[in-house]
């Protein structure tokens, strides 16, 4: 092979897409792109205007590696939103804003929607009208057309990598730009950088344009202590997926998910702690590199974790866990609904349309039929007591925007029980802490009894686990309890009972949590064509494997065996819970050694990371959604 076979091959391979081998942040060959772009980049940081160019370039150029031939969609996108804007600004009647807005909002849906929930669609469609219509790939037609070939396939949708982040993008700009929160950007460029850019444009954080635009012309600035914590936050992130996520997935948690009744009820419950902790360290260092790599450019993205598992209710949780996108459902979904104001139309049509999916996705019309009836019975107890009004319509509101947040994952049984248990825990909590101690013991003792003779007379593996975790919330409201009566005695002692009462609020609810992704891991990795079926399989499964017979002499037995696992699992756990400012002084001291011993430290971190890579590097979990 000659000097010019051997430069063809090279380049051709470097612009080919290789589909089975998408560019990963944990992949050699990204840091070696992320290598070249910088070093280019330190040449005209400085301008700006050809520092955004450049920069979109390179992300557009990161996504075609990706993505293939959807980078051609997302151009669209930016294309399109970008022309919308513009001329959503220079409008001066609130109707024809209001309309352009409508009508750039559902063409940004509904690219989402044909990628995402063409499946669904097809077979509601097919159920609800007798046919046969199968699942075409219009986009692969055109482009087979356009092209000449059959290269691209018609039968069957492929998800664009990263489409949902890029979308809501899309959206809040199109909204923000209504509400005259921000100004249109007037160069494309610009634009395209923001929508695009690489680090976060695959799995967030979603960043607004009001976050990010303002940033675009400021003059490079990276200090010595910030270019420290940069490096920090990739390490980071590479340990929490390399070594923690990964980890836990290849060696345990995806075994049992794939087959859970060749596993015990304690593995299948190990399993589904390992998952809790995977999905976190998973999707969290995702965003510590992109925020890493962000900084070293010069740009700062929005927080997207806080310690989410320190929650002490499912509400706090959800203002820690994938912060950007509780924020993005509260501003676009759950305020203009009514927020904690009142119901509208759309709090109704929403209702009707969860009532139909769900009853559609479970195969049984009597969801819809107990939905209206829960319904009808809300509706008669805000007109019976008009004082109550105001809580009803914010908890329907809050439900709703779980819900939709649940099919926002996917069009499955399974992700609509996980945003709906999210969504019962949060109106739950409301309701509780404005209840007496009293009433509190009265009603979860009644619970545990009831489920303690429901799993007695019944044998359903289901009541075992109502029983258990009615049991431990019980235990806890008994707890707190005595802690407040004696909570008179000397502050010292009255804190450390305090500190006592919030870690077992922090337990309950990691508890409830972990719980709920039990829904959320069977519906993940499926094809859309059978994840309904095939989900709530897993789901069932595990449910009978956990609150099914244990034989506890085998417990210590399976411990030892998986050993490495729970070990890894154990000091992760440790590791989040440990105290706020704890953490920012290891990173802060990390931050300011010199080069030398940084250096050093990276390659340490390196090595250790390089002990738990494993043969096939794993996705990140959210580039599916």
């Amino acid at each position: 092979m000659n000097l010019w076979e051997v430069i063809r091959e090279f380049f051709g391979n470097l612009f080919a897409f290789d589909q089975a081998h998408p560019l990963l942040f944990t992949q050699f060959y990204f840091w070696a792109f992320f290598a070249l772009v910088f070093a280019v980049f330190s040449c005209f940081h400085s301008k700006p205007l050809l520092r955004n160019g450049y920069l979109f370039a390179c992300s557009l150029f990161f996504y075609y590696k990706t993505s293939g031939v959807f980078l051609a969609l997302l151009v669209f996108v930016i294309v399109y939103n970008f022309l919308a804007a513009k001329w959503l600004h220079k409008l001066k009647k609130e109707k024809w804003r209001s309309v352009l807005t409508a009508v750039s909002v559902v063409v940004d849906l509904g690219i989402l929607a044909y990628f995402k929930y063409a499946y669904f669609l097809v077979d509601f469609v097919n159920n609800l009208f007798g046919l046969s219509i199968e699942v075409h790939d219009v986009l692969g037609e055109f482009l087979n057309m356009c092209t000449g070939t059959s290269a691209f396939r018609v039968d069957a949708i492929i998800l664009p990598v990263g489409i949902s982040f890029f979308t809501f993008q899309a959206v809040s700009y199109i909204v923000d730009v209504k509400r005259r929160k921000i100004a249109p950007v007037r160069n494309f460029l610009d634009f395209g950088f923001y929508l695009s850019f690489f680090p976060q444009l695959v799995a967030g954080p979603i960043v607004r344009a009001v976050e990010f635009v303002e940033q675009l012309h400021k003059p490079y600035n990276l200090s010595r202590r910030w270019f420290g914590i940069a490096v920090f936050w990739i390490m980071n992130g590479l340990v929490k997926k390399l070594v923690l996520a990964d980890y836990l997935a290849v060696n345990f948690a995806d075994r049992v998910f794939e087959n859970p009744l060749l596993y015990t009820g304690f593995e299948n419950l190990s399993a589904l702690f390992c998952y809790s902790l995977q999905v976190y360290a998973d999707f969290s260092g995702y965003t510590d590199i992109a925020t890493g790599v962000a900084m070293l450019f010069g740009f700062y993205l929005p927080q997207n974790f806080n310690s989410p598992y320190k929650a002490e209710n499912t509400q706090q949780f959800w203002r820690r866990w994938h912060m950007t996108l509780s924020r993005w459902l509260r501003d676009y979904l759950y305020i203009p609904l009514g927020g904690n104001r009142n119901a509208s139309a759309g709090t109704f049509i929403i209702i009707g349309a969860i009532a139909v999916i769900g009853s559609f996705l479970s195969g049984s019309w009597w969801v819809a039929f107990a939905v209206a009836v829960l319904a009808a019975g809300i509706g008669i107890w805000a007109w019976r007591k008009p004082s109550d009004r105001k809580l009803i319509t914010t908890n329907i509101n809050s439900m709703n925007t779980m819900l939709l947040g649940g099919l926002w994952h996917g069009a499955s049984w399974n992700f609509m029980i996980w945003g709906g248990l999210n969504g019962i825990g949060m109106v739950i909590y409301k309701i509780w802490t404005k209840r007496s101690t009293g009433v509190k013991l009265a009603i979860i003792g009644s619970v545990t009894l009831l489920c303690f003779l429901l799993a007695h007379f019944t044998h359903y593996p289901v009541w075992n686990l109502f029983f258990v975790w009615t049991l431990i919330i019980l235990v806890g409201t008994v707890v707190k309890s005595l802690i407040r009566r004696f909570s008179a005695r000397p502050a010292e002692e009255s804190r450390s009972r305090q500190w006592i009462s919030r870690a077992w609020d922090i337990f309950q609810t990691f508890v409830f949590i972990t719980f709920t992704r039990l829904f959320f891991r069977s519906g993940s990795n499926l094809d859309p064509a059978l994840a309904n079926e095939q989900a709530w399989n897993t789901a069932k499964n595990m449910v009978n494997q956990i609150g099914g017979h244990w034989d506890l002499s085998l417990v210590p037995q399976m411990a030892w065996q998986h050993r490495a696992v729970l070990l890894i699992f154990v000091l992760g756990m440790i590791i989040h819970w440990l105290p706020e400012r704890f953490k920012r002084r290891y990173r802060l001291t990390f931050a300011r050694l010199p080069l030398f011993w940084m250096a050093l430290v990276v390659v340490a971190i390196l090595v250790f990371i390089y002990q738990f890579i494993t043969a096939d590097l794993q996705s990140f979990i959210y580039f599916q959604f």
